[in-house]
């Protein structure tokens, strides 16, 4: 694989809360070097260690306290439940989080529902199907090739796995001949990354990167095929729906980019993405100057690669999430204490630089309401 871009020294996790300042300086680090392969299109951390990342109760990516996301989840989940008649159905959902998308399913369709993940934390979703959810808090392997789903989905979990062809084909044996069941995953799309110049959607958890293409193939490599590939939430997420078949299918969607394509749009991240960098710094050395009070609105894995990759350390004093969760902890590498919203009031900022811009208008209402004046801008 030909490595494009590098990143050294950044945390090997983005997730994780952290007590004390000084722990979370002290985190481990890994590095970053994407590699493309000319031959499939697939994008990886070629430096990446499975042995330094660790999902436990204290992950914390619970993303469900914003209107904004909730809305796109439960349109998806009546999108599935509609289009595959999933109504008193089994669903099997690998990398459950803290388990409301799986909850939204067997709400919306009265089914009955099966979550797997390490970071599964018990009590964070108030159901009204609680005694139809069953959880277990490990990673998904072989052992689970006994649980099954009418459904099985898989929401940004598959770019956090190395070997991703021998994770997907640990889903299709388990399968076996149940070609009726319908395999549903969701990662974030890399294309719309390498045109945007986006650096703070590359982050070490996220060691596996896919366009549809390579999405794509790599289902059929495991005998699925093709059903529907599709972009969402604001074109971020790369959606893709495939049925088990027994043999590889030769099955493309008019979605799917050629291998140039997105050589292409290696070429061309490749040769900007510096000028993003500079940008920024240019603007972080313009705040240090001037004096402006800046606030960071959203403390997840952008927020952290924004500021480890532009070494950010006094220019933002400020970071701000809706999620409780996270409020009082430390960013890991960074440092900065999260806060809740309402520390705006008496932080007053000048300028809020919001992580996601699909969350602007909620958090430009939030503001509003609190009554805080600010000019607001999101990195794009």
């Amino acid at each position: 694989m030909r490595v494009f871009y590098e990143v050294r020294d950044v945390p090997v996790h983005s997730c994780v809360m952290l007590s004390t300042r000084a722990e979370a300086l002290r985190f481990p680090h890994g590095d970053i070097a994407l590699g493309f392969c000319g031959e499939c299109g697939f994008i990886s951390n070629v430096a990446f260690n499975p042995h330094l990342v660790d999902y436990s109760g204290s992950y914390e990516d619970q993303p469900s306290f914003s209107s904004t996301f909730n809305a796109f989840t439960q349109d998806l989940a009546k999108r599935l439940i509609e289009k595959y008649s999933l109504h008193d159905k089994e669903i099997l959902e690998i990398g459950c989080g803290k388990g409301d998308f799986l909850a939204s399913l067997c709400e919306l369709g009265h089914n009955r529902g099966l979550g797997i993940d390490p970071a599964y934390t018990k009590g964070r979703i108030g159901s009204k199907v609680s005694d139809s959810l069953t959880f277990i808090k490990d990673y998904y392997s072989e052992r689970y090739a006994n649980y099954h789903g009418d459904l099985v989905c898989c929401r940004h979990t598959l770019e956090h796995i190395y070997d991703t062809p021998g994770f997907v084909g640990t889903v299709r044996s388990a399968i076996g001949d149940r070609l009726h069941t319908i395999v549903f995953f969701e990662v974030p799309d890399v294309t719309r990354i390498l045109r945007e110049l986006a650096f703070w959607d590359i982050y070490y958890e996220h060691c596996s990167y896919f366009s549809p293409g390579s999405l794509a193939g790599l289902f059929r490599s495991c005998r699925f095929e093709v059903n529907d590939l599709y972009k969402g939430f604001d074109d971020q997420y790369l959606l893709i729906e495939t049925s088990p078949v027994n043999q590889v299918s030769d099955k493309v969607h008019e979605s799917e980019e050629t291998v140039d394509q997105i050589a292409e749009d290696v070429r061309h991240f490749s040769a900007h993405y510096r000028d993003k960098l500079d940008g920024w710094k240019s603007r972080l050395q313009q705040i240090v100057a001037e004096g402006t009070r800046t606030a960071v609105w959203g403390s997840g894995s952008k927020c952290v690669s924004f500021m480890t990759t532009l070494g950010v350390k006094d220019e933002i004093d400020c970071v701000i999430d809706i999620n409780p969760h996270r409020h009082g902890k430390f960013l890991p590498g960074v440092g900065k204490k999260i806060m809740p919203p309402e520390f705006l009031r008496k932080y007053r900022p000048d300028l809020t630089i919001v992580m996601n811009p699909i969350y602007r208008n909620e958090i430009q209402q939030m503001l509003s309401n609190m009554e805080v004046s600010t000019e607001v801008i999101s990195v794009e």
